[in-house]
């Protein structure tokens, strides 16, 4: 039986104007250096807006990270639930296997983007239940989590949510959340939201039209 929370009309909506708001004040903003990049007919472009911002988590290994650690690489990020049992999974195998996708056919640029999951569900996705999880998917997925007051800041910094729903009977709950696949460009800065509805071709191609 599927148990994650679809997320409710309005609630689907207010997302779907965030990024629409999003992508309109970035009308005209390109990133430095690149005249050419931009989203696909199914991406959004955040350039231009305020979403981000440096914070400091900790890493599935243990080590305290911050986003400037990630200066000079462009960054794919997602935030879910280890314990997630159809969305956050779906959304990031493709979105990892679309990135596998555009390594093989860009040998040059492997290593240029940062895969980041970020749990928004610090209560029961400890460091082991992180590292098997990232581990599942890409061997650079780096898994991130924290007190439940800094994620809530960064959720906050990056435009997004995370909601603990009502236990059920056995004490099982489930989270309701932004699915956005966020990428930035390698000075922090937003860049656009990747379209991993349309599968791992579609985010292949999607970073093809970003990153170089």
């Amino acid at each position: 039986m599927n148990r994650h929370a679809k997320p409710s009309r309005p609630r689907f909506f207010a997302a779907a104007a965030m990024a629409a708001s999003l992508a309109l004040s970035a009308c005209g903003n390109t990133p430095s250096g690149d005249e050419t990049a931009g989203p696909s007919p199914d991406g959004v472009d955040l350039r231009g807006s305020n979403i981000g911002g440096n914070f400091e988590l900790t890493s599935h290994t243990g080590e305290r990270v911050k986003w400037s650690d990630f200066e000079g690489r462009y960054r794919l990020l997602y935030f879910g639930f280890t314990s997630c049992p159809d969305i956050c999974p779906t959304d990031v195998q493709r979105f990892t296997t679309g990135l596998r996708q555009f390594e093989e056919a860009n040998p040059a640029l492997e290593g240029k983007i940062q895969p980041i999951f970020i749990s928004i569900d610090p209560e029961r996705d400890t460091l082991d239940a992180l590292s098997q999880f990232v581990g599942a998917f890409h061997p650079r997925l780096i898994g991130l989590t924290g007190s439940q007051e800094e994620i809530d800041a960064v959720l906050k910094s990056y435009g997004a949510s995370g909601t603990k729903l009502p236990a059920d009977e056995r004490g099982w709950y489930n989270m309701s959340h932004t699915t956005f696949t966020y990428l930035f460009a390698p000075d922090g800065s937003p860049l656009g939201i990747i379209p991993t509805d349309k599968g791992a071709d579609g985010v292949a191609a999607e970073l093809e039209r970003w990153v170089n």
